[in-house]
């Protein structure tokens, strides 16, 4: 299961680099991605290979990434897209007023996911091929719907039966670049996305339980790779700021709320869960049963390393960040989801395959009791 983050979904390239190389046989036939994991559930999903060949390719496509292969960050278009928004806020709603959709234009993120291996005119066609040939039992990417307000999993896979929970279902369908986009969708930044007259966001507004595709796909051990750094309790205790929180610092907060804390309480609720089914004699526990699970997570907190590479970002959108107040919170975790800038994408990357390798005994363990 890989969870959102933007930029910081780099090091969850680098975790799954990692794993491949000390555990060259795994082959896992589950992948749940959402938001930014969703870009990285994908690529293994279509890509034909071994483990350590999709990894691999994946932590080269990242290591080059720049802003410019995600979004527009031109005079031009950042200036034009500011005009509209202040233009929109300042006509009380006037149908003259020009459509504001988003901060930023994402069609160079269209194009680079259609150039992904296994994408043909804009369908995952190597999706279908992994699951025919047996490698794939299932992919499930999260977006959240603008339209209806629910959480929506569209899910690819064989003989996976729908399922339905309060404001969360899922829909069996051919995935595509689009419903990739859709996940990816990060609020106001990036512009929603229309699928079957819907429109939809970020995966992880709604994603009110980060784990239950992968349980809902029939999983009994679960590896998810967060991007939320545990901060200690000194740490969360010690103040951001100075003064009045600046936007960045609010939105930064929010964000976190959204995309990554609720990880940590799906993960608690799944152990309360385990304690149950073990409690409750075999007979009884019907279609509940016990699934392990193990969570990575950066050992560094990646808000506050990407003020070190924030002098790297385009002129024009560093200049727009810093409007929104980056350089007066010392947590800049808003920066830190927008930081396609190649230097901190690697840097993840390398920090992504040093925790793995730290944890490696525990995680042989963790995949040892599967058999």
């Amino acid at each position: 299961m890989l969870s959102g983050g933007g930029a910081r979904a780099a090091y969850q390239a680098g975790v799954l680099r990692a794993l491949a190389t000390h555990f060259p046989d795994l082959s896992p036939d589950i992948l749940a991605g959402v938001s930014a994991g969703a870009i990285n559930a994908v690529y293994l999903a279509s890509h034909p290979g071994t483990l350590y060949r999709k990894t691999d390719e994946l932590v080269r496509l990242w290591s080059n990434l720049r802003i410019e292969h995600v979004f527009r960050a031109d005079v031009p278009c950042l200036a034009l897209n500011v005009i509209r928004w202040g233009l929109r806020l300042l006509s009380g709603g006037s149908r003259s007023a020009p459509t504001a959709r988003s901060l930023v234009d994402t069609q160079p993120l269209r194009r680079m996911l259609n150039a992904f291996p296994g994408v043909e005119n804009g369908a995952l066609a190597g999706i279908s091929r992994n699951l025919q040939d047996g490698a794939l039992k299932g992919v499930a990417l999260t977006a959240s719907s603008y339209s209806s307000g629910q959480s929506i999993t569209w899910v690819q896979g064989c003989q996976i039966a729908q399922w339905e929970r309060a404001h969360r279902r899922s829909i069996n369908t051919k995935l595509t670049v689009e419903h990739v986009m859709a996940s990816a969708a990060l609020p106001l930044f990036f512009p929603a996305t229309e699928i079957d007259r819907q429109w939809y966001g970020d995966g992880g507004i709604r994603l009110t339980a980060p784990l239950s595709p992968a349980v809902h796909l029939g999983a009994k051990r679960i590896v998810a790779i967060s991007t939320r750094y545990a901060r200690s309790h000194e740490e969360a205790d010690r103040p951001a700021i100075d003064g009045y929180p600046p936007t960045a610092q609010v939105a930064g907060v929010l964000l976190n709320a959204v995309f990554l804390d609720l990880l940590d309480a799906d993960a608690l609720r799944l152990e309360r869960l385990n304690q149950l089914v073990d409690a409750l004699p075999e007979a009884k526990r019907g279609s509940m049963r016990h699934v392990d699970l193990l969570v990575l997570r950066p050992s560094r907190d990646l808000g506050r390393l990407v003020s070190e590479y924030e002098p790297e970002l385009p002129r024009p959108f560093r200049f727009m960040m810093r409007g929104l107040g980056t350089r007066e919170t010392r947590d800049n975790d808003l920066l830190s989801l927008l930081m396609f800038e190649s230097r901190y994408v690697r840097r993840l990357i390398e920090l992504g395959e040093a925790d793995t390798q730290a944890r490696v005994d525990e995680i042989r363990r963790f995949l040892q009791s599967t058999c």
